[in-house]
């Protein structure tokens, strides 16, 4: 079993703050298409489950990326907030949103197969195709 951390995190601007329990310091980086649109670049996630609160609602937006998940967003200053899986209510929140950032480490790469040519990250990973992920979360999810 592993420890649980309590993290917290906030937007740019303030206005909306997050606090997640996580149960490892480790970092997925998503070479998806929409994550790659969202971003600029691969995300930068930590998955946290369900345990996560955030303050500020009213400064929260969220967009229906597609029919099983959301993205969520502050309305007042743009920063990225979530990736949240609607039915299992599981969410994965961009590294750079929490405090404390000096104790997470980069262990996987999802989406491997869409990353576009023009960057290579030098950690050592775990690295998935597409395929190998829909295979992990479907079966997870059942």
């Amino acid at each position: 079993m592993t420890n649980e951390i309590q993290k917290q995190g906030s937007c740019l601007c303030g206005a909306v703050k997050v606090s997640a329990k996580i149960e490892s310091n480790h970092v997925d980086a998503c070479h998806c298409n929409m994550c790659r649109k969202w971003t600029g670049g691969p995300l930068f996630a930590i998955e946290c489950g369900e345990e996560v609160n955030f303050e500020g609602d009213d400064n929260i937006s969220v967009f229906n990326s597609s029919e099983w998940a959301e993205r969520g967003f502050c309305s007042k200053c743009g920063t990225h907030l979530f990736y949240r899986l609607k039915e299992a209510n599981h969410y994965a929140l961009p590294a750079g949103l929490l405090d404390d950032e000096e104790s997470l480490t980069l262990e996987k790469q999802i989406f491997i197969d869409e990353k576009p040519p023009f960057y290579h990250l030098a950690n050592k990973t775990k690295n998935m195709t597409g395929e190998e992920v829909i295979a992990e979360y479907s079966a997870s999810l059942e």
